[in-house]
Order: structure tokens, then C-alpha cells, then sequence
């Protein structure tokens, strides 16, 4: 997986292979309303950028992520960062259709945010339609999951919208922005249903 090195372009925005050229243009991305990031890990500053990436580009390198910048194409401005992340791969038995399978078989979807200025402009939701097609098409995962804090209203709604379903509460799950121990809400994709959940992604994307 640390060979996983690919673009994924869309019509706003494209998402590059999470590089050290790419931390000053996430610092400027993050800077700005730190209300907005309450409930999200987001590196404020130089020094914390350099180690966010960094620690991104050692999970890529030991094979369990592939982190992305956030690119917008009408300028190339860095707006954010998302990822796949708790990448894994099965011990499907010989014999079996998906043994010796290259690809992952399940995945996360998490450690996403946008620039202030960049959130309510479809960045987002094109983006995990970019993420998503790749995964169940390319990858053809069995299972998507994404967490978000039980707290952050906003991105539980953003989630369910796109038609993720929701699982339950994992307690004291993972550490929360506020270094307090996080309660994460769980939901997830299963390949059977996304082309549902790809068709509200294109509908959410061009209302016509």
C-alpha cells in the first residue's frame, strides 16, 4: 500500500498525494474561524502542520493510509485534507474469489476539513464522491466506514445525507479535539448500497 500514490480530480476540487509542499498551503487553509474546527483534529500553525503530515505520510508509508490535499482546480489553492485510513486487507482463504485480492477490502473515510471559506461550497461532498467511487469501483471494497464525534451535528448530518448508514455509538472511542476521550458516532457504506448512495452524491452535486 505505501506504492498507493494516485489524484483524484473532480470538476471543483482534486485531491493529490498529501506531500511536505503542500504544508504551507495548509497552514493558510486552517488559519482563520478555529470555531469551525471544535469537534475536527486541525493543525494550527507551522509546527503542527509539519508533524500532521508527516505522521500522514508514515501511515501511507506503512500501508494503513493514503492521505490527500484538498486541491481547488480553478486555482490550485490548498483548501484541506481528508483521507483513507484503517486501510485492511482480509485472510481470504485459497480458493476463495478475493483471495490474493491486491486491493483493500474495507477502509475509513475521516480526518477531512476544509478551509473557512471552503465549507457549504460542495468541496466536500464532491470529494467523498471522488473518495467513495474509487474505493467500491477501483478497490471494490466490501465496506466504507466513516466516525465523526457524537457531538458535531454538522458532519453527522453531512454524512447521513449522503445516505451513510448510522450504526451506533462507539464509547470512548478515539481522542477528541479537546483531548477529552471521544464518544464517535459510527455509520458506513456497504458495496450493495452505493449506487444509491452515489446517485445522492451526484444529485447533491448538480440539483438540476
Amino acid at each position: 500500500m505505501s506504492s498507493e500514490n494516485f489524484t483524484l480530480a473532480g470538476q471543483h476540487i482534486r485531491l493529490e498525494p498529501l506531500d511536505p509542499r503542500h504544508i504551507e498551503g495548509l497552514v493558510a487553509a486552517s488559519s482563520g474561524d478555529e470555531g469551525l474546527y471544535r469537534w475536527s483534529v486541525v493543525p494550527q500553525g507551522l509546527e503542527a502542520t509539519k508533524l500532521y503530515v508527516n505522521t500522514a505520510l508514515s501511515w501511507r508509508k506503512a500501508g494503513t493510509a493514503v492521505p490527500f490535499a484538498t486541491v481547488r482546480q480553478s486555482d490550485g489553492v490548498v483548501i484541506g485534507s481528508t483521507r483513507y485510513f484503517d486501510i485492511e486487507r482480509w485472510a481470504w482463504p485459497q480458493g476463495h474469489r478475493r483471495h490474493g485480492h491486491l486491493h483493500p477490502d474495507v477502509c475509513e473515510i475521516g480526518y477531512t476539513w476544509l478551509a473557512p471559506s471552503s465549507i457549504r461550497t460542495g468541496a466536500n461532498t464532491e470529494a467523498k464522491l471522488l473518495m467513495l467511487t474509487h474505493a467500491f469501483e477501483v478497490w471494490r471494497v466490501l465496506r466504507v466506514c466513516l466516525h465523526t464525534d457524537e457531538r458535531n451535528q454538522r458532519s453527522r448530518t453531512a454524512v447521513e445525507r449522503i445516505g451513510c448508514k448510522f450504526e451506533g455509538i462507539l464509547r470512548a472511542h478515539r481522542l477528541a479535539a479537546d483531548n477529552t476521550p471521544r464518544n464517535s458516532a459510527r455509520y458506513s457504506i456497504v458495496a450493495s448500497e452505493w449506487p444509491e448512495a452515489k446517485q445522492r452524491l451526484t444529485a447533491l452535486l448538480d440539483p438540476r
